[in-house]
């Protein structure tokens, strides 16, 4: 396991020598070290990515690939899992900006087909407030567990391969019984993202992919970020991800850097590199995506949230100095991703992260290692 950390975009194998008494080098201590007790909390790799104004950080800890020692490819690609959310949202909001749907517009007079319950509005789908179940499984307070489509375990395991298409994960979804009457509680669920991309396509007559590419890729300059349907591979560098399970009595390790992501159309497909999700997420919270009355909306929390602090397509997170917003996400097994900024964009951190061989309970691990990064990044700047 190594890491080295670099400023204003110099090689990831060098490192620039820095004053023990500039920020540079109180941020870049405070990260390497940060990373070093991600990947040491059982993370097979961590590739991230800082930007504070006009610098921009990066770094890596653990390995390529397990066995070797190569370090994660700079930018490698990754499957975000969730921050795809963020994405949509986006786009959602920029067809309000255009009057061509409000928050308020009921989604079903657009998805007749699905014969939606007409109180479900768009802003419901945004801030997971619609009831609709979620297809990948539903997970209540007391325990009770209602399965979807196989997304966890040897379940997903043994048909990361299988394929869908949108069509037929809402119509799953609408097969189970609602969760609560819309806009009655708050719950988590990749239905309603797939539903509001649907709900982009019949807007705009084109596909997702397309308003995707036109409306941010191209436009950001966005060069390793895909919408990727039901293709398996990693079009590009990228680190291998790793999945373990219980099968019976046994504990088994797969390699599952294929697998379909079609399973989470627009709730948790697309592929992304460190690189293209902060200009992304700088991009939107400086103004660049959506006009300031919508931006504010997007990151107001639904009070349903509690303290998640769920908005419509962020999360607010109040760090005792400032506000940030953040998205992660994570494929069902293997990939993980990180997309944190300040409200006005100059500061960031993202980052690509797999899962290695560690028997490890990741919902243990993950959050103190996840708080020890971004406290490293959203902190005032200690006295050296």
């Amino acid at each position: 396991m190594s890491v080295v950390l670099v400023s204003n975009e110099q090689s990831i194998r060098g490192v620039r020598k820095m004053s023990i008494q500039s920020r540079e080098t109180i941020v870049a201590a405070d990260l390497q070290q940060a990373a070093e007790e991600f990947v040491a909390a059982g993370f097979g790799s961590l590739e991230l990515r800082v930007q504070d104004g006009p610098d921009v950080w990066c770094g890596a800890a653990g390995v390529r690939e397990l066995g070797t020692t190569e370090l994660p490819p700079p930018a490698g690609l990754v499957r975000v899992g969730s921050v795809t959310k963020t994405f949509v949202a986006t786009i959602v909001l920029q067809l309000v900006a255009e009057d061509r749907l409000t928050l308020d517009t009921s989604v079903a007079e657009h998805l007749p087909r699905f014969e939606l319950d007409p109180r479900i509005t768009v802003r419901m789908l945004l801030d997971h407030t619609s009831g609709l179940f979620n297809y990948t499984g539903e997970y209540y307070p007391d325990g009770t567990v209602v399965p979807g489509l196989p997304a966890t375990g040897a379940d997903w395991a043994n048909h990361r391969l299988d394929s869908y298409t949108p069509d037929a994960l809402v119509e799953f979804a609408l097969s189970k019984p609602a969760r609560f009457e819309p806009g009655t509680e708050w719950s988590y669920a990749n239905t309603n993202y797939t539903v509001a991309a649907l709900l982009i396509e019949a807007i705009t007559g084109r596909t997702f992919a397309a308003e995707l590419d036109s409306r941010i890729i191209q436009p950001l300059g966005l060069t390793s970020t895909i919408e990727p349907g039901d293709r398996v591979d990693l079009p590009g560098p990228h680190s291998h991800g790793y999945f373990r399970y219980q099968d019976g009595e046994e504990s088994k390790l797969v390699d599952v850097t294929e697998q379909n992501p079609s399973l989470l159309f627009a709730a948790g497909s697309m592929l992304s590199t460190s690189q293209d999700l902060q200009v992304f997420m700088s991009a939107l919270q400086s103004g660049k995506l959506l006009p300031a009355d919508l931006l504010e909306q997007m990151r107001t929390p639904q009070p349903l949230s509690g303290p998640l602090n769920y908005a419509l397509g962020l999360f607010a997170q109040d760090t005792g100095t400032e506000t940030i917003y953040h998205h992660n996400g994570s494929a069902p097994g293997g990939y993980g991703a990180l997309m944190y900024s300040s409200a006005d964009g100059t500061r960031t951190l993202t980052a690509a992260i797999t899962m290695g061989d560690a028997d490890v309970n990741i919902l243990e691990v993950f959050p103190p290692a996840l708080d020890r990064l971004v406290q490293a990044v959203f902190t005032p700047m200690r006295v050296a």
